[in-house]
């Protein structure tokens, strides 16, 4: 998604794509790196449908092949135009900074008893979004777009990344496992406050007390921990309540594309992939 992202902000700006497709790589390989770490952070058993780097093997070689993506991410950084790596390694080492306070943050939160819906949305705007708004920026910057138009780009970047963060917490609770490519439930197994568990405390009332003594409990067989949340999710209309939140960032995205100057057919591919983001079941 990510090199996708760069590759199209670039030709939309009238740039050349192979002086994109180096940091197209980079960006990629940037991400999988922060995957093989959270995996083993999060004791993820599965991504993508298939065992965790860790897992497979163990955490000494996801930490080393994840040290070694990195530093080649930053390799693939500077195969592009000369004279437009120190802006773009300016804009990638800050989105690493900000993506590593992210995860320190959902860490941090696990084990805080207040959690507001506003930290939530800054953690994932760290954590997600600044990866898609800097692989756009990026994009944007091979490309010479205008100054103004590069802003645009990246908060496009900001809102979609949103938006697309709610929508992978959805799909953890409602997707199907063998479509998601993750075990279903997993954020509820792990007590992770979601979106959908600081809304669901937000309406919750009466029930809040038992919901925080529920998500907080590690039983040995989990299933049932999962079914109750779930019903009180439910009861809640807490997935009717987490699409309407999707739906605002989409529209706020949409609004940051309609303002750079460009004509609307420029950006109509942009606009259709995102839309099938949105739209996913996995």
């Amino acid at each position: 998604m990510r090199p996708w992202l760069m590759l199209a902000s670039c030709q939309m700006f009238g740039g050349e794509i192979t002086d994109a497709i180096n940091p197209a790589i980079g960006i990629e390989l940037f991400h999988n790196f922060t995957l093989l770490h959270d995996d083993i952070m999060d004791d993820a058993p599965l991504r993508r449908g298939e065992p965790t780097v860790y897992k497979k093997w163990n955490a000494n070689v996801a930490i080393l092949a994840g040290d070694t993506m990195f530093a080649l991410a930053n390799k693939f950084m500077l195969q592009t135009r000369p004279e437009v790596v120190p802006q773009i390694l300016e804009l990638f080492n800050q989105t690493a900074v900000e993506v590593c306070e992210g995860q320190q943050f959902d860490m941090d939160y696990e084990h805080r008893s207040q959690v507001s819906i506003a930290d939530y949305m800054e953690m994932i705007r760290l954590k997600t979004a600044v990866l898609l708004a800097a692989s756009l920026k990026i994009g944007a910057i091979i490309a010479e777009a205008e100054i103004h138009d590069c802003e645009f780009i990246y908060q496009f970047g900001i809102h979609i990344g949103l938006a697309f963060q709610l929508k992978d917490d959805l799909l953890d609770v409602y997707g199907q496992q063998e479509k998601f490519g993750k075990v279903t439930g997993g954020d509820i197994i792990a007590g992770k406050k979601t979106y959908l568990y600081l809304k669901a405390l937000e309406c919750a009332q009466d029930k809040a007390e038992y919901l925080r003594e529920l998500y907080s409990s590690h039983p040995d067989d989990s299933s049932h921990k999962v079914t109750e949340v779930k019903k009180i999710f439910d009861e809640l209309q807490i997935e009717r309540l987490t699409r309407n939140e999707i739906e605002i960032f989409y529209q706020k995205a949409l609004h940051d594309l309609m303002s750079i100057g460009l004509p609307s057919e420029a950006m109509e591919t942009l606009i259709e992939y995102t839309d099938a983001l949105m739209q996913r079941e996995k």
